[in-house]
């Protein structure tokens, strides 16, 4: 990580300006505040790498400070600054999870040494995957909370622990099975991905582990199945919840014994699959319920990733709108510049249920219908099935609803103004003058002779 970027939380200006220097010195990008609260709201925009805290601060504490960012971003390093007085208090936090603390004053060497080692814990090491490929390419956000998600995710796909994906459906979970993928170090081998629910229940036991030739009713040649394809690399069992309970404890028994038996076979071959699953559905209900196995659940989230909603990074919508039409906009054939402001307003202000699996659709229909090269916001409302909704000021509005009024009135009336005036109950003076403020004319709405 070129340039990592410390949180400076002090409100001694001249101790923060002589931490700023010897650490910008020393290579890294510094961001200040100078209370609790102003360091909480840097935070809500961007994630450093380590935040360097004084414990006495105006307001909340450091130590308050520290609860807060733990409770939001539990794998981000906090080093408390702390007088002596203030010792015990330190040493408290570092059991519940501060990395460490430094005594005022300080040596430098120090400070540097302990920031480093914080850096090293929280920040992956080189992803060791295939040159120039970008882990999270596929994944577009520039919101705080999938900052945060996807740093989590780069720390476990170091490990080989099963990974636990949730999220409502169209969030993107598969992207970040393969995500997880492309920065662990199984990167060279398969990713081989299963929706576990779009499979027969028949024939889901020998997708996963397999079959012997003639084992079952067209079972017209061996398969290896996806465990097994899979070797060396990683397998993705999408809508996990969905799986039958009496495969569920057969997947069990291979997660356990690293062994699978095809279908109608007496031999058990050895894989090694780092397995990680996905759900939309509540698992703890379900186990409740006998629908899922406690035991395979456990096996399954050793560590939990939620994907937010898009409802809940609506600053990614922009973003991942324009993303689409350009790459859309290439399909249909058709050079597209971009939404309107008012478009782009009822796209960020839209629900999304399905997410961004919704939002593509929507993006591809008015790819489709678009003739200008600026989509418009009627578009927008016909593929969100809204209806159309033209914002007008008070004035526009009157003087539409006076026109329409007046044409009603003349096509009544057959253009004879004494009785359009009268129904209008206004004098015919008064009237004309209605009509030449709107350019109309009262022999066009004569009847042809």
């Amino acid at each position: 990580m070129s340039n990592p970027t410390i949180l400076l939380v002090d409100d001694d200006a001249d101790l923060l300006h002589l931490l700023s220097l010897r650490l910008r010195a020393a290579g890294y990008r510094v961001v200040s505040a100078a209370s609790a609260e102003e360091a909480l709201t840097r935070l809500a925009t961007e994630r450093p790498g380590v935040v360097l805290s004084d414990v006495q601060l105006p307001g909340m504490d450091g130590l308050r400070l520290f609860d807060e960012i733990h409770g939001r971003d539990p794998t981000l390093p906090v080093i408390l600054l702390t007088a002596h007085g203030t010792i015990p208090d330190a040493v408290e936090a570092t059991a519940k999870g501060v990395f460490g603390y430094l005594t005022k004053p300080f040596d430098a060497a120090l400070l540097l040494a302990k920031v480093q080692s914080a850096l090293d814990l929280s920040t992956p090491p080189p992803e060791p995957h295939r040159p120039g490929e970008d882990w999270r390419a596929e994944i577009l956000s520039r919101s705080q909370r999938m900052a945060e998600l996807l740093n989590e995710a780069q720390l476990v796909a170091r490990s080989d622990a099963s990974v636990l994906i949730r999220g409502e459906s169209g969030t993107g979970k598969e992207l970040l099975a393969r995500a997880l993928h492309r920065a662990s170090v199984r990167a060279a081998h398969p990713f081989i991905a299963l929706n576990c629910s779009a499979i027969p229940e028949a024939l889901l036991e020998s997708e996963l582990f397999g079959h012997e030739k003639g084992a079952f009713t067209g079972a017209v040649q061996a398969h290896q199945g996806l465990f097994r394809a899979a070797q060396g690399g990683t397998l993705f069992l999408d809508e996990i919840g969905d799986m039958p309970l009496n495969l569920q404890a057969k997947l069990l028994r291979v997660l356990e014994e690293r062994m699978v038996r095809p279908v109608g076979s007496n031999v058990h071959h050895a894989v090694d699959v780092r397995v990680l699953s996905a759900t939309h559905q509540n698992l703890e209900a379900s186990i409740a319920a006998d629908q899922f196995r406690e035991d395979l659940y456990y096996r399954l989230n050793v560590v939990e990733l939620i994907l937010p909603a898009l409802r809940e990074r609506r600053e990614d919508i922009p973003l991942l709108a324009k993303h689409f039409l350009t790459r859309l906009g290439k399909k249909y054939g058709k050079h597209l510049n971009g939404f309107s402001s008012e478009a782009l307003t009822a796209l960020s202000a839209a629900p999304w249920p399905g997410n961004i699996r919704q939002l593509h659709n929507v993006i591809e229909q008015v790819c489709a219908l678009s003739t200008t090269p600026i989509i418009p916001l009627s578009l927008v409302h016909r593929a969100l099935r809204l209806p159309t909704v033209e914002i007008l000021s008070l004035t526009e509005a009157r003087e539409r609803f006076e026109r329409e009024y007046l044409i009603g009135l003349l096509k009544l009336t057959e253009g004879q103004v004494a009785d359009a005036a009268r129904l209008a109950q206004r004098n015919r003076t008064e009237f004309y003058r209605l009509l030449q403020k709107y350019g109309l004319t009262p022999d066009s709405f004569r009847p042809v002779s």
